[in-house]
């Protein structure tokens, strides 16, 4: 792969995830934490729970979560089986649950990062299911930031 398009894959997902590095982003908020992983971290499992518009913070991070661990198969060589409507039945979490997904997210990102870095060359679906990757990431961290907005339950300190 070519080393400046795989920077660029790598820079643009990190921000989606991670957030942007220094003072600048290319896409989001120019602030600490406005990336996914920042962002999941100030919900609780009980705001995740909380519907808006017919889902929940929860579904969105399992559906992130089974998109990504579907993307990083394909990568692999295999071709699993898709039950694209199953991350959508999540309504509701408890904190162990909530933590869980947190990881799970975290593992799958950290594995399309390496699956990225290890690619030596590309075929056209495997581009297609990396940059796929990242605008379907685009749109859910997108999604839960503006919920997080609806479900804010506010500290009783």
């Amino acid at each position: 792969m070519n080393d400046m398009l795989r920077e660029s894959l790598k820079v643009l997902l990190k921000e989606t995830f991670e957030g942007p590095s220094g003072n600048g982003s290319w896409y989001t908020e120019s602030k600490p934490g406005s990336g996914i992983f920042g962002t999941l971290e100030k919900v609780s499992a009980e705001e995740a729970s909380i519907p808006v518009q017919g889902t929940t913070i929860a579904a969105h991070t399992d559906h992130t979560v089974y998109y990504l661990w579907m993307a990083n198969t394909y990568m692999k060589g295999d071709k699993p089986e898709l039950d694209w409507s199953k991350s959508w039945k999540i309504f509701s979490v408890d904190e162990n649950t909530w933590s869980r997904f947190k990881v799970e997210l975290q593992n799958e990102y950290t594995t399309l990062l390496e699956n990225i870095n290890s690619f030596t060359s590309l075929d056209q679906q495997t581009l297609n299911s990396i940059l796929g990757s990242l605008a379907h990431s685009a749109y859910h961290l997108g999604a839960i930031r503006q919920m997080t907005k609806a479900v804010k339950i506010p500290s009783q300190t």
